[in-house]
């Protein structure tokens, strides 16, 4: 792990088969960088909660996962088919994204009504996880954004683009409102 800049690293992926190995993995990696974010793969009931205690910010279980999104396709066939578009590599004209808002981003305090997302590049803002850690799904139009909030977008990737630079642009806040002013 230090050969290959773990104390450097901003994350770890632990997916080896044996549960055991993977909280071993965690725990070093962890001793290693504290800062780090680790995802780690969990193959049999309760390693979850080993591995969460080992240090792992994330587990996932593809077998967990697996069988809900054959339920799901099963149940719910259209909104898997529109996940999959959103999601998927083969369907690019449409992705679902994250975007951070800076500190230093012109958005700060503006709702999302008028900050003119929407009308600017046609993205959709699907939910936003505050900086506090709590998600909001389907934000209101009145929702504040804040430093350091995300915000979870579906849109073309040219459109996602636009609003990244919108967002991380510090005086676009005022170029946005102006161009709102001289359309209206």
């Amino acid at each position: 792990m230090l050969k290959a800049g773990i104390k450097k690293a901003k994350g770890l992926i632990s997916v080896v088969t044996s549960d055991t190995e993977n909280v071993y993995i965690t725990l070093t990696a962890r001793g290693l960088n504290p800062d780090l974010y680790i995802l780690a793969r969990s193959g049999e009931e309760g390693s979850e909660i080993k591995l969460k205690r080992a240090g792992a910010n994330k587990v996932v279980s593809p077998y967990l996962i697996g069988g809900s999104r054959m339920a799901q396709a099963i149940l719910r066939p259209n909104v898997m088919d529109f996940i999959e578009i959103a999601t998927g590599r083969e369907h690019l004209e449409l992705q679902i994204e994250e975007i951070v808002i800076p500190a230093t981003s012109g958005f700060i305090g503006e709702n999302l009504a008028s900050s003119g997302f929407r009308r600017e590049t046609g993205v959709i803002i699907v939910g936003i996880k505050k900086a506090s850690g709590k998600m909001v799904f389907n934000p209101e139009s009145h929702t504040h954004m804040e430093a350091h909030d995300t915000l979870i977008v579906l849109g073309e990737p040219t459109a996602i683009f636009k609003l990244e630079e919108l967002v991380n642009c510090g005086k676009c806040a005022d170029d946005v409102k102006r161009h709102r002013k001289n359309h209206e």
